[in-house]
């Protein structure tokens, strides 16, 4: 569980800022020294001043606007399905040996791998784009909450069954709350997929979106901007990561004292 004293949590924010403080030196070092040609390697002036334009002209919150509402989607799809999914991965053996099997092995692929596909069944579109988004996010959310359910103690189990909890009882009062740790591992590690996802979803072909973005300052050498995509990228998945997911593990640690 994170330390909630205030004095170390200080410490430790002063501790990364102060890495990141070494980082920005060290890149403004390599960038004076000439090592690289300015056009491959940017300073860090030039990259924050490419911010400052996308943000003051508007583009660069218009491309993360249409990425977290593209991203919104496609991960709630994932989670409205995985979840239940998983659930029942975890408690039906032959659903296991079968579907579980099969999305194991669909794990393995990478989220890439799913835009051939996208693009042939559904066209350069946006609902090619939710395909790889679903598909490279479902699975590690189906595979989390499965696992999850395999873990709970039998003693559990049957005590349940003893005091008459079947039927949809069992699973939303028993098996869901039991399984909660689990599913919150696997909202996370969904999200991660579906963020990577995303991205790739997003070089399919020119559109709103911070991917397109990246893609957009490839396309016109334009290096500071390929590298303040990559930054807001960064930032995003660790506001995420902090605001959303940590708090919400906080939260299943206090209420069923595991996560």
């Amino acid at each position: 569980m994170p330390d909630e004293n205030p004095v170390a949590r200080w410490k430790s924010w002063g501790t990364r800022l102060s890495f990141l403080f070494i980082l920005a030196i060290l890149w403004q070092s390599l960038f004076k020294a000439g090592v690289w040609n300015e056009l491959l390697f940017p300073s860090p002036c030039s990259v924050v001043q490419s911010l400052r334009d996308g943000i003051a002209d508007g583009t660069l919150p218009k491309a993360i606007a249409a990425s977290m509402v593209r991203l919104g989607i496609g991960y709630s799809i994932s989670l409205l399905v995985g979840i239940p999914l998983g659930l029942l991965l975890g408690r039906i053996r032959l659903l296991d040996d079968t579907v579980g099997s099969l999305a194991v092995g669909l794990q393995a692929l990478p989220s890439i791998c799913w835009l051939p596909l996208a693009v042939l069944w559904f066209g350069l579109s946006e609902s090619a784009m939710q395909f790889v988004i679903i598909m490279g996010s479902l699975m590690a959310v189906t595979l989390t909450v499965r696992d999850g359910v395999k873990t709970i103690p039998t003693l559990y189990l049957r005590a349940a069954s003893i005091l008459g909890a079947t039927g949809w009882r069992f699973y939303r009062y028993v098996l869901f709350p039991a399984s909660f740790p689990s599913v919150m591992t696997g909202a996370k590690l969904g999200w991660t997929f579906a963020w990577r996802s995303l991205m790739a979803a997003e070089l399919l072909y020119v559109t709103t979106g911070i991917g397109s973005t990246l893609m957009m300052g490839r396309e016109l050498h334009d290096m500071p901007l390929v590298i303040a995509s990559m930054l807001a990228i960064i930032v995003i998945g660790l506001i995420t990561d902090r605001l959303v997911f940590r708090y919400g593990e906080q939260f299943v640690h206090r209420r069923w004292g595991v996560g």
